[in-house]
């Protein structure tokens, strides 16, 4: 959680140091480069997590080598999309960055011994590795864009903090990093990674789509808007990935009894909610006071596009690590599904709307595919676990936020003459503490039981 906070922090006072321009070109970078390495997460580590086998540094060496594959091939595509990528944003300045950030995609690859730790749940030494790339890549980013680096301080930062991460995990990696190839290996993992390779391709089309539309009709101040939402909202993805990915490999293990798993899920549901709703909804209230007092007014563009951001990450966290439940029990068809769905919505709802109504339409859009996700969420869960609600489920996490959104509403409507900082200061403070009033009435026992599991297991 303190990584992710970090890692936040980093944006936004790389958003306040650098011009509207420069970020949407860090934007466009994140987004282009990024289809690579997300099409290399498809599912490789978590078909690792799931196997038994009897050697298990072979079955290690196995999978390094499929990651080695897939990073080796899309380093030379994007290499040379890297001239059409800057065709497309009209910016022949990205293709620069962008070859120093395809290093990035080799040194994640060799940070593969860190799924070693993860499989044994040994969670401590997988934190600390994991927290060596982003640690690094704060420093050496803040540090270049107060010289005064632009973006090329985003760019350098990253690098460094990965190739960091990476000589880190092998220096440390419990198995000897070989190459180990087996016919087979790779269609040993089309079953499984297939699908989610198909929610992959969704995922890329929902980062670049919009940020090159926005960038073809409002131009890259516009995109450096949509790339600073994001990066906010980002935190709540990361901090949920965090309990996901930690959950994890237990569920793999006990992935034949549904009981258990139910209990599982609706418990950690109910935990990460419990500050992800009041954050999102935070946001929306709060947007505003963030771009006036924080971070200065070039942002303003962007608030109507975080105001609904921030509801959209409030609502997208109710049954957040659902695909978990199925990727461990090699169930990998629905997560495809879901995101075909949403993503068929988002593009054909926001995009109209982003050339009729500037960013807000594009939120707009962002909402609706949101909402069309959480409904084949809902099914696919519902399934699963026999008998389980998933409205009354989503109602219990929104129930705590409702009277903290009440009190700053009554307290706005007493407000009179020109908004202050005080002002903003006094509303989140007593958001934050009806929220904690709140969650306590509602989910004390949760948090009471929460807590002796930490307990017992220190003892």
């Amino acid at each position: 959680m303190g990584i992710s906070a970090l890692v936040l922090l980093q944006a936004l006072v790389l958003a306040a140091l650098l011009t509207r321009s420069a970020y949407g070109i860090w934007g466009a970078l994140v987004v282009s480069i990024g289809v690579l390495t997300q099409l290399k997460a498809i599912g490789i580590s978590d078909k690792y997590l799931q196997q038994d086998e009897s050697d298990q540094e072979l079955a290690f060496q196995r999978a390094f080598t499929v990651e080695l594959i897939f990073a080796g091939a899309g380093v030379v595509v994007m290499l040379a999309a890297l001239p059409l990528i800057a065709v497309i944003y009209g910016h022949w300045s990205l293709i620069a960055p962008g070859i120093a950030l395809l290093t990035v995609v080799l040194a994640d690859a060799l940070q593969s011994p860190i799924w070693i730790y993860y499989r044994r749940m040994d969670f401590v030494r997988q934190r600390t590795l994991t927290a060596i790339q982003p640690g690094v890549a704060f420093v050496v980013t803040v540090g270049l864009a107060i010289a005064g680096l632009g973006y090329w301080s985003l760019v350098i930062g990253l690098c460094v903090g990965s190739w960091a991460g990476a000589l880190a995990a092998i220096a440390t990696s419990p198995f000897r990093l070989r190459w180990r190839y087996r016919r087979g290996t790779l269609r040993s993992y089309a079953s499984f990674s297939g699908p989610i390779f198909v929610a992959t391709v969704c995922t890329i089309l929902l980062a670049n789509v919009p940020m090159i539309a926005t960038n073809a009709h409002l131009g890259l101040a516009a995109a450096g808007a949509l790339t600073l939402a994001v990066n906010i909202t980002a935190f709540t993805a990361r901090a949920d990935a965090l309990v996901s990915g930690t959950l994890y490999p237990a569920i793999c293990a006990a992935q034949n009894r549904l009981d258990l798993l139910r209990e599982t899920f609706v418990k950690t549901n109910r935990l990460a909610l419990m500050w992800a709703m009041p954050l999102g909804i935070g946001l929306t209230l709060f947007a505003r006071d963030l771009v006036d007092f924080g971070l200065g007014h070039k942002w303003r563009p962007a608030i109507g596009l975080l105001e609904i951001i921030g509801g959209v990450a409030a609502v997208s966290h109710i049954a957040f690590n659902w695909d978990g439940y199925f990727r461990a029990r090699a169930n990998t068809r629905p997560i495809a599904v879901a995101s075909l769905a949403s993503t068929v919505t988002l593009l054909g709802v926001g995009i109209p709307l982003l050339f009729s109504h500037g960013l807000v339409g594009l939120g707009i859009g962002i909402a609706a595919g949101a909402a069309v996700h959480l409904l084949f969420r809902a099914w696919y869960v519902s399934r699963l676990f026999d008998g389980f609600r998933f409205l009354r489920h989503a109602t219990r996490a929104i129930l705590p936020a409702i009277p903290a959104v009440a009190v700053v509403l009554v307290i706005r409507s007493l407000e009179t003459g020109q908004r202050t900082l005080s002002d903003a200061v006094g509303e989140l403070v007593a958001f934050l503490i009806v929220t904690v009033l709140a969650t306590w009435l509602l989910e004390g026992g949760l948090v009471r039981e929460a807590v002796a599991y930490v307990v017992a297991g220190e003892r």
